[in-house]
């Protein structure tokens, strides 16, 4: 078989199976070529997924940072700041510190906040028209929580979804822009942060960003440009997992209406429901790590400084972890999905994720019951990275 999936014209059909099951069942720790020269490992298989994600020590996030192409060295630098991209021990005392606001105790008391913000995107979509199911209602709700939990002013939530789009969407012709382009938004974003980091320290606020920067890390608060890194992280992965989440996972109901009905009628099936949202959807193809020393995946040899990519979007469909693993079973239990990584790495923001769509979907519910129909095949996002639609067409009507 031909296997390219780097190239990212071939995920604009959604997660490329074919490809991903050949190399699960033919090669799964596989040599790929790289267009700009040299190549990279691709692990396909959930057991060697979740080996890389648990070694830290011998595959580090911090080295190349997490994306399969190289970058500039003052991108680099800005992104290892980020904690996706730190290796211990600066990974963990941070990490600490913003987890901290994200205990179930936190969630429980934000859910009131998520459901207000969530009724307003609702009750706002229009009924009767044709709208972008996207950007109309599963885009909104990810930005006003995130943005507001951060206190930035509604002026700019629209900015932090475009500097957001460029930096996860480069590739795709209408999201994404020159590499120049690319690289500026996350510059411009990290001093907007720096900003507001610098503009709130020692005041006492509330708002997530006083909490944080005021927090102390081993003895210190965490530094203006620290919180700068930080700021790009949590706002990127805040607006583009949950958008890809919520909009993916309606489509899947629409095209199984029973399952639909299902969980109108029984909202307290959402949980299970969204889990396999999440492995189906799975908003991120993978992320990378770098061979700190030679070593070994399964047998095949790994040469120290090798590239090796994470394919969650195959793990996730493993025949050897999940029975009948293309069918959308919003029952499945257990469901050992890596949407949200592993380890230590394993996505911050990701009960909050889940605290989101779970309220969507009772808002929706209760909004609009059965008024909703596709009008239009939805169309991905061109991205060997982002796994998720830009459009999506529905029109929705009022629940009788």
């Amino acid at each position: 078989m031909q296997i390219d999936i780097y190239n990212p014209d071939h995920y604009t059909g959604g997660i490329p199976h074919e490809q991903f099951a050949w190399l699960r069942a033919n090669a799964p720790v596989y040599w790929h070529e790289h267009p700009d020269g040299g190549g990279y490992w691709v692990l396909s298989r959930h057991a060697e997924v979740v080996a890389v994600s648990r070694d830290f020590k011998t595959f580090s996030a911090q080295q190349g940072f997490v994306m399969v192409d190289d970058m500039p060295p003052d991108i680099l630098t800005m992104a290892q700041s980020q904690l996706l991209g730190m290796d211990p021990p600066h990974h963990g005392p941070i990490r600490r510190a913003v987890i901290s606001r994200f205990t179930s105790r936190m969630l429980a008391a934000l859910e009131p906040r998520v459901r207000q913000i969530a009724r307003a995107v609702i009750d706002a979509a229009p009924c009767g028209e044709v709208i972008n199911f996207v950007d109309d209602l599963a885009g909104e709700l990810p930005t006003a929580v995130i943005c507001s939990l951060l206190d930035i002013p509604e002026a700019m939530w629209p900015q932090i979804r475009r500097w957001s789009d460029l930096q996860t969407s480069g590739t795709d012709p209408d999201l994404g822009g020159t590499p120049e382009e690319v690289n500026q938004a996350s510059v411009a974003m990290g001093t907007y942060g720096y900003e507001l980091a610098a503009e709130r320290k020692g005041r006492g606020g509330d708002d997530l960003i006083t909490l944080l920067i005021d927090q102390e890390v081993e003895g210190r608060t965490v530094s203006e440009l620290e919180f700068a890194s930080l700021f790009v992280q949590l706002t990127v992965a805040g607006n583009e997992t949950t958008r890809s989440l919520i909009s993916s996972g309606m489509h899947e109901l629409l095209q199984r209406p029973s399952l639909y009905r299902q969980l109108q009628e029984h909202p307290a099936g959402l949980p299970a429901a969204i889990e396999e949202m999440l492995r189906w959807t799975c908003p991120l193809h993978y992320f990378r790590r770098t061979a700190t020393c030679d070593t070994t995946i399964a047998g095949q040899r790994i040469a120290e400084g090798d590239r090796v990519v994470m394919l969650y979007s195959s793990a996730n469909f493993d025949e050897s972890v999940f029975s009948n693993p293309l069918e959308f079973d919003i029952s499945r239990d257990p469901n050992p999905h890596l949407a949200f990584g592993h380890g230590i790495h394993l996505c911050l923001g990701a009960n909050l994720a889940r605290l989101e769509a779970r309220v969507f979907f009772e808002e929706f519910f209760r909004r609009f019951g059965p008024g909703i129909e596709s009008v239009g095949a939805p169309v991905f996002i061109r991205s060997n990275l982002i796994h998720g639609f830009k459009q999506m067409p529905v029109r929705v009507s009022e629940a009788v």
